[in-house]
C-alpha cells in the first residue's frame, strides 16, 4: 500500500507541501447521477420547475464549489483554476452531471471536480424537492486525471 501524504511520520494529518513540485497542466473529470421520479424529469425537462432554470442553477452552483473547494475540503490546496465546465444531461431516470476542471498548478484537481459535481447535483436536488423529495445522488466517481508526477489516469485503469 503507498504511503498516505497527508499524514506525517506521526500519523498527524497536514498538508503536504507541493513548493518542489513543478508547474504543469493537469485536469479532472468527475461523474455523477441524480435519480427522480417521472414528474421530476419532465419538469425540469420543460422548465416548470418554480425555482427557476434548474440548469442554470446547478451548473453556476457546481463551478462555484470547483472554485471553492480548498475551503471546504480540509488540506487542500487553493488552486488557480483555469477552466471548470458543467455538463448536465437529462437520462432515462434523472440527470447525469460530468464536470472538467483545468489548473496550471503543482498539484491536481480532482477534488475541484469531484466537489463541482456533487454541488451540481445537490443543486438539482434543491431545485426539484418540492416535486420529489426521494431523489437519490449516486454514483459520484473521478473518471479521469491528467498531468502530474503520477501521470496520466482514467477509470478503468489498474
Amino acid at each position: 500500500m503507498s504511503k498516505l501524504t497527508h499524514l506525517d511520520a506521526d500519523g498527524a494529518a497536514h498538508m503536504v507541501d507541493v513548493s518542489g513540485k513543478a508547474v504543469t497542466s493537469r485536469e479532472a473529470v468527475a461523474e455523477g447521477w441524480i435519480s427522480m421520479s417521472d414528474e421530476a424529469l419532465a419538469a425540469i425537462r420543460a422548465g416548470a420547475v418554480k425555482k427557476g432554470d434548474v440548469f442554470a442553477t446547478a451548473r453556476i452552483a457546481g463551478i462555484m464549489a470547483a472554485k471553492k473547494t480548498s475551503e471546504l475540503i480540509p488540506l487542500c490546496h487553493p488552486l488557480p483554476i483555469t477552466k471548470v465546465s458543467i455538463d448536465l444531461a437529462l437520462e432515462d431516470a434523472g440527470v447525469r452531471a460530468t464536470a472538467l476542471v483545468r489548473v496550471e498548478g503543482q498539484t491536481g484537481v480532482e477534488m475541484e471536480a469531484l466537489t463541482a459535481v456533487s454541488t451540481a447535483l445537490l443543486t438539482i436536488y434543491d431545485m426539484a424537492k418540492a416535486i420529489d423529495k426521494a431523489m437519490v445522488i449516486h454514483d459520484i466517481r473521478l473518471l479521469t486525471k491528467t498531468g502530474g508526477k503520477s501521470g496520466d489516469w482514467h477509470r478503468g485503469d489498474k
